[in-house]
């Protein structure tokens, strides 16, 4: 929910970040370790909070659809493996998404505003969002106008999340702040608040087009902001880190970081997201191996 004029802070003064004790922060975490017996719950929650993306230019109706069917059938063969959060395809193929997936519980989510650029005029990305939704998204993946923030114009990227927002009615908005090109993490910190202050339901490290995407200090800095704007409005935001988490072992090591920054209230597919679909099949071969004590070939399983 957009927060009203007198709640918003002036986005003009900068929020210092620590890079060298968000370093030592994200070292810390990398030290623990989880227990065997809680480690196949950790996997399957992770897989759980996984969004299946197919964005490329070679995108077909076959290939939704098997990525549909791999999303509500991870692998036919072990028991008691959970679903996948979500699907996110480009606008085009998101009816075929959702009468795929439907009756699943599996979410659609569409990017939108001209994704993975931003430059368009604010018209066509509001029509853009209006006819993902039409289409039956039930999220939309946006990206923010990084040109318009590094020139220090924050009310424009204010403004467009917040007309984004309305356009996607009862559709969760996450916002992709690009992290890559925002050049610090004082910027990253920034970028986080307007989106969250905006109205943002989540907060979005990458397209996963350009790197570096995704990483753990740009993580922790956004999961920070998201604690911090709870504190002060009481307003849960969600986190989706996207782009170079490919095995498990990282994907934990998120979790972690999520667990002791923000509690286990975020720790779940509703609160915390993975945008990295080859991190899925990392985690099949890691549950297999602890449910049953070896590792299956990676011929086992789809390709995405």
């Amino acid at each position: 929910m957009k927060q009203s004029v007198s709640e918003t802070p002036d986005f003009r003064k900068t929020i210092p970040i620590d890079q060298v004790g968000v370093e030592e922060r994200v070292a810390k975490f990398n030290t623990r370790s989880i227990k065997k017996e809680s480690k196949l719950y950790a996997l399957k929650l992770a897989l759980s909070m996984v969004d299946l993306t197919t964005l490329e230019g070679a995108d077909s109706p076959g290939r939704v659809r098997q990525l549909c069917y791999k999303a509500m059938h991870p692998h036919d063969r072990i028991e008691d493996i959970p679903k996948v959060a979500a699907v996110c395809v480009y606008p085009s193929f998101v009816r075929l998404a959702k009468e795929t997936l439907k009756g699943s519980g599996v979410n659609v989510a569409s990017v939108a505003t001209a994704f993975p650029s931003g430059w368009a005029t604010m018209k066509s990305k509001i029509e853009e969002v209006r006819y993902c939704v039409e289409e039956g998204a039930d999220e939309i993946d946006m990206v923010i106008s990084r040109g318009e923030f590094l020139k220090g114009n924050y009310g424009y990227i204010f403004d467009e999340v917040a007309a984004v927002k309305e356009a996607c009615g009862d559709a969760h908005l996450k916002v992709i702040l690009e992290t890559g090109e925002l050049q610090t993490l004082d910027n990253v910190r920034k970028a986080s608040d307007i989106a969250m202050y905006a109205g943002a339901d989540f907060i979005k490290t990458s397209t996963g087009k350009i790197s570096p995407a995704a990483t753990q200090p740009v993580t922790l800095v956004m999961l920070e902001a998201i604690r911090d704007f709870y504190y002060k409005t009481g307003t849960r935001i969600g986190m989706k880190p996207a782009g170079g988490i490919r095995d498990a072992k990282l994907a934990l090591r998120y979790l972690v970081m999520v667990r002791e920054t923000l509690g286990s209230e975020w720790l779940t597919p509703d609160m915390f997201r993975f945008g990295a679909s080859s991190l899925a099949n990392d985690l099949l071969m890691q549950i297999v191996k602890q449910q049953t004590g070896v590792y299956q070939s990676s011929d086992y399983f789809s390709k995405d």
